[in-house]
């Protein structure tokens, strides 16, 4: 038995619960783009938009809504040059990124738009007296804020819908700008957990046609870029601020949602099962490090999707307060913070 007096697991544990392999795994991803397609046309028909505006940033989320979106026009019959795409550089944009945002939109056939963020956020450093070199919440914040009331604004002036790109592992741990990428007018992304998103993309790469080489090309590197906020200044060009390495890998972190939200596991269980199912490619110090980081985030984080925007449910898990998930904003977790303090350090 382990140390805990508890017997040794021999079952394998699936440590990729959202995502299934094979065939299945095919047939999960388009299932998922009908869903999320049914959602935005039926949202967009309902409010009578003429268009659809996108924030891309040349990562995965918004690619993936990006995707979706063309994926509706085309259904709903609409040409995709009244997508307008939207890449708004700022202070921690890298030419990657940004080459990758403009080549994705052009190969789409989407209307680009760039509007950069820079001279709008250092105005607004000086409206509220803040130093421009102190790179803080503020700092960060201010320009997801900045970006979110360019989309809003946009979609006003041309009778349309901003898409929110934010995913469902995003919102478990609370990374998003509160009335900033938290805020959308329909998230399509919103019950998609961020390892899905990464097969949803690769999905759309490998089932390219000859005739989009170039699309195939950026959704490969965009899926090859390390996650990031680029809210930060680039460190010699290159993304200087990893998501993973500030919360943690977004593998662990979808297994703990699934765990807590699909079977209903504390944390002491969701433990052990992680241990099992990560066996040599984390250590159990790793898995608790960052299932403690989930806990404490899941809970502080709840008043975020207390006020989620509209967007469809595509699997079992969702946080949602008008689907599954009912929990008040300030829920204590003291009782899982005891058993979280009686993990193995």
């Amino acid at each position: 038995s382990e140390n805990s007096g508890q017997p040794v697991l021999t079952r394998s544990v699936d440590p990729h619960p959202f995502t299934p392999s094979g065939d299945a795994l095919k047939e999960r991803c388009e299932e998922i783009f009908q869903i999320q397609v049914a959602g935005l046309a039926k949202r967009i028909v309902h409010t009578h938009s003429r268009t659809a505006v996108v924030g891309i940033s040349g990562g995965l989320d918004s690619t993936l809504a990006l995707l979706v979106t063309v994926m509706t026009f085309d259904a709903l019959n609409i040409p995709r040059n009244q997508i307008l795409g939207i890449t708004m550089p700022g202070f921690g944009t890298t030419d990657r990124t940004y080459t990758n945002a403009c080549d994705l939109i052009r190969s789409l056939g989407v209307t680009l738009k760039e509007i950069s963020i820079k001279d709008a956020c250092l105005q607004h450093f000086k409206d509220i007296s803040h130093n421009p070199s102190v790179h803080d919440v503020t700092y960060e914040n201010s320009q997801a804020r900045e970006r979110t009331q360019i989309l809003m604004d946009v979609a006003n002036q041309e009778n349309g819908l901003v898409i929110g790109t934010g995913d469902l592992s995003e919102l478990a741990l609370g990374w998003a700008t509160y009335n900033g990428d938290h805020m959308s007018m329909y998230g399509v992304n919103v019950g998609v957990p961020k390892t899905l998103v990464r097969h949803l993309v690769a999905y759309c790469a490998d089932t390219c046609s000859e005739n989009e080489k170039v699309l195939c090309e950026v959704l490969l590197d965009v899926l090859d870029t390390p996650v990031s906020p680029e809210l930060l200044p680039p460190e010699d060009g290159k993304i200087s601020q990893k998501t993973e390495d500030l919360v943690g890998p977004y593998e662990l972190h979808d297994f703990f949602l699934y765990q807590l939200l699909r079977c209903g596991f504390g944390p002491a269980k969701i433990y052990r099962l992680a241990c099992r199912a990560f066996e040599g490619i984390y250590s159990k110090e790793t898995i608790g490090k960052w299932l403690k980081t989930f806990c404490r985030r899941f809970f502080a984080q709840q008043f975020k999707r207390s006020c989620l925007p509209d967007g469809p449910k595509v699997g079992s898990v969702a946080v949602s307060p008008r689907g599954d998930l009912r929990m008040p904003s300030d829920a204590s977790r003291m009782a899982w913070q005891k058993e979280l303090d009686q993990l193995p350090e």
